[in-house]
């Protein structure tokens, strides 16, 4: 069998999968008003899983009939274009995108189909030298509110917390911020760090997902997530 991160769609009997549709129903219960429907992702650090976990979240919506958007916006090391297999165009990614003209053709433009009916993905794009500043911009707020009018669901994959600014300058256009912990590797300091990181941009952790603990009955080395508010 050729080998996939997409175990929602591959696997969908798998704990894992059964965990990411119990993250999805309780996303759910967050989402009742229409407006809000922007759920960013983050980790700590590195190598936590979050694009993996982002991806798969993406899948289950998307399986619920929902037309869902997956935005890369980790712009300096994005990788959902190999998740889903697809060319990241450098000239024709997310960060072109909040540099150009913002009506709808354009924006369809930019955007990739993937195999999975309903989701759409919107790779990184070119890496720009100021990624910050560029999620921080008028034209990337812009941006988003278009994006809100085309889509159910956008799920923002976005760049770990500690020791750069990207995701912070997100959460002011993010209706749902959830943090993806790995096991026996992020230290609660860690997870205390990225609380007071997000508190003082005023904003919030709503909810955080454990990742990478084992599940006996999965044949994959499992992965088990969990939603709830933080305290």
């Amino acid at each position: 069998m050729e080998k996939t991160e997409l175990l929602v769609n591959h696997n969908p009997k798998s704990s894992f999968s059964e965990s990411i549709k119990t993250i999805r129903t309780n996303l759910q219960f967050s989402l009742v008003n229409s407006n809000v429907k922007v759920i960013l992702l983050t980790s700590p650090e590195p190598g936590d899983g979050k694009s993996f976990v982002s991806a798969n979240l993406a899948v289950a919506f998307a399986q619920e009939n929902k037309k869902v958007l997956l935005v890369d916006n980790d712009l300096r090391k994005g990788r959902q274009h190999k998740i889903f297999n697809i060319k990241n165009d450098r000239s024709k990614g997310y960060s072109n995108l909040i540099l150009s003209s913002k009506d709808e053709r354009t924006i369809n433009s930019y955007i990739t189909h993937t195999e999975i009916e309903n989701l759409d993905l919107l790779p990184t794009g070119a890496m720009p030298p100021n990624s910050s500043e560029l999620l921080a911009s008028i034209n990337n707020e812009e941006l988003m509110m278009k994006l809100r009018k085309m889509y159910d669901i956008i799920i923002l994959d976005c760049a770990p917390v500690l020791g750069l600014n990207d995701t912070l300058v997100m959460t002011k256009l993010s209706d749902i911020n959830v943090v993806v912990v790995t096991k026996r590797k992020t230290k609660l300091e860690l997870l205390n760090q990225v609380k007071k990181s997000f508190e003082m941009v005023n904003s919030k952790i709503n909810g955080v997902i454990l990742n990478r603990v084992r599940a006996e009955d999965n044949s994959y080395y499992g992965y088990y997530g969990y939603y709830g508010e933080s305290s």
